[in-house]
């Protein structure tokens, strides 16, 4: 039995500078971080040849070619293997629609419990490439690479998003006090809506050909140093600032991707001591992420009552096999 633990991620600004009709024409970043909240894919030897597949539905099968499971059936088809296996996937929030990049952690869980599976080693980069293969390039996914390598990478980091499509990952140092007063500014809250993403991805990726629009996410793009120095000097009035800037560029690339909801939301939290915020992921739904002092942190609870929090702390661990148990050797 292989148990392998993959996080979950937050994108603070520069999101979409990773779609390919933005870093095609110009280079894009994004700055992200990975969260203590993660997806865990189990997989397990069976005694048959048959295939069990477990997740919201479960499924058995013959042939990895009648697998409904997109992710599962490709990853199985990456690492070559082909029968007689049992694969759970589990995770700490809903499995789709979260913002949290919960798609992508899956896959790179998934290929790293199959390779492992198969006595294996393979490296982060490596999990990264097959997964943005298996999604963008198989499943034709409207989406940009930057999910992937943060979930198989971990921690905090700069992603450069190159014209070639190759990735560049700056992590960043920070020493223990300024990671923990960054990650304790950090709050998240369920907007009560989870979306497929694919639409606004899809619109976002048509309108970035206007020029508006690529200027736009020029600008997002132009945040990522600012805010890099920003989290390194522990300024987090400085962070807030840039990410409240960050959200209302963002809210012009697509339709959908705020709401009168998330406005009302976004609106109380500000109005009592948040320093600014933005929807997760794509937008329309997920949760909303706020950067507040701990010092005005009662005073947004209380506000936010209403609401859901889902708390968390950043985590500087990628993707991982927390647990390996095999009754034969080799297998």
């Amino acid at each position: 039995m292989i148990i392998v633990q993959t996080p979950l991620r937050l994108s603070f600004v520069g999101g979409g500078s990773d779609l390919p009709a933005f870093c095609q024409r110009s280079p894009g970043a994004v700055l992200s971080a990975t969260l203590d909240k993660f997806v865990y894919v189990i997989v397990k030897e069976r005694f048959d040849e048959q295939i069990y597949i477990n997740y919201s539905q479960k499924e058995c099968v013959e042939r990895v070619a009648d697998i409904q499971h997109d992710l599962v059936r490709e990853a199985m088809r990456i690492t070559g293997v082909e029968s007689g296996v049992e694969i759970t996937t589990l995770a700490d929030i809903p499995s789709r629609g979260s913002g949290l990049g919960s798609s992508s952690s899956i896959t790179v869980a998934l290929l790293h419990a199959l390779y492992t599976y198969q006595n294996e080693l393979v490296t982060a980069k490596r999990l990264a490439e097959e997964a943005c293969r298996i999604e963008i390039d198989i499943l034709g996914k409207p989406i940009g690479r930057q999910d992937q390598y943060a979930a198989a990478c971990g921690g905090v980091s700069v992603f450069h998003f190159q014209k070639d499509q190759s990735v560049l990952r700056e992590p960043l140092v920070l020493s223990g006090p300024v990671f923990r007063l960054f990650s304790s500014s950090l709050l998240l809250y369920f907007t009560g809506i989870t979306r497929s993403a694919d639409t606004i991805l899809a619109q976002q990726g048509i309108n970035t050909a206007k020029a508006d629009k690529f200027e736009t996410m020029c600008q997002m793009a132009e945040l990522v140093p600012l805010f890099r120095k920003a989290v390194e000097e522990g300024d987090i009035a400085t962070c807030g600032r840039l990410l409240d800037e960050n959200w209302r560029l963002k809210r012009q690339m697509a339709d959908g991707i705020t709401n009168s909801h998330i406005d009302a939301m976004y609106e109380k939290a500000m109005a009592a001591g948040a320093l600014g915020g933005k929807i997760t992921g794509a937008g329309g739904g997920g949760f909303l992420l706020l950067l507040v002092p701990r010092e005005k942190q009662s005073r947004v609870f209380e506000a936010m009552r209403e609401y859901r929090e889902f708390p968390f702390m950043l985590d500087h661990s990628g993707s991982k096999v927390i647990f390996e148990h095999r009754r034969y050797p080799g297998k």
